[in-house]
């Protein structure tokens, strides 16, 4: 396939770019600082630079004649607590684009709290560590919920994966999912691996137009 990845210098969109190019994609991977691009240069790795992503004009040239887009954009790439919102406008201006450049499939992060706890999670964990999350990361949250309401109300073919807390360990390919709904005990997933569910649910129609917990 031929893929643009926007948020590819963080976390896990560093990850996507390799992985995707590991895979034989063709990668278009969006910056605004290449020198934080901790992807070694390839053949079929392609550094475009904008500024501004709610700048729809701007994403256009990026987007032309991709196969699909895949966004690491959200909690991964911004820790604070108090943020201004960013991947909500960003998504927004994305979707925008990909209409414009003929383009419908899309995978993008979101976060396990964005969602409701599992079915038969423990007491704590939705009585204490949900309700902790949302309130100190409450900005943040709110952010990734704009981008999941903006994905629904559009025209798009998209997939959100939803992980706990992300964690620099080794691709293992090992995780559980869960088709619109946070998995049950999920606690920790290594970023490579969320990586590689943003890139495998693009090939997957059950996954189209679904949000999908992630876990180890």
């Amino acid at each position: 396939m031929k893929l643009t990845v926007f948020g590819a210098t963080g976390g896990v969109g560093h990850e996507v770019v390799r992985q995707a190019l590991a895979a034989g994609h063709e990668v278009t991977a969006v910056v605004r600082d290449p020198a934080r691009l901790r992807v070694p240069a390839h053949d079929r790795l392609r550094v475009a630079v904008v500024g501004d992503l709610t700048d729809e004009d701007a994403l256009v040239p990026v987007l032309a004649g991709r196969s699909a887009v895949i966004s690491a954009l959200g909690a991964a790439n911004n820790k604070q607590a108090k943020a201004a919102p960013v991947t909500g406008p960003a998504v927004r201006a994305i979707l925008a684009a990909m209409d414009r450049a003929g383009v419908t499939r899309l995978s993008a992060l979101s976060a396990a709290p964005v969602g409701p706890p599992a079915q038969g999670e423990s007491v704590v964990t939705r009585a204490v560590v949900f309700p902790l999350l949302r309130r100190l990361l409450r900005d943040l949250y709110a952010d990734l919920a704009v981008m999941e309401a903006e994905l629904r109300a559009s025209g798009a073919e998209w997939t959100v994966i939803r992980p706990p807390m992300l964690r620099d360990k080794p691709h293992t390919g090992r995780y559980r999912r869960a088709i619109d709904a946070n998995v049950r005990g999920g606690r920790v997933i290594p970023r490579a691996d969320v990586a590689d569910a943003l890139l495998t649910t693009l090939t997957d129609p059950a996954y189209t137009s679904h949000t999908v917990g992630v876990a180890s």
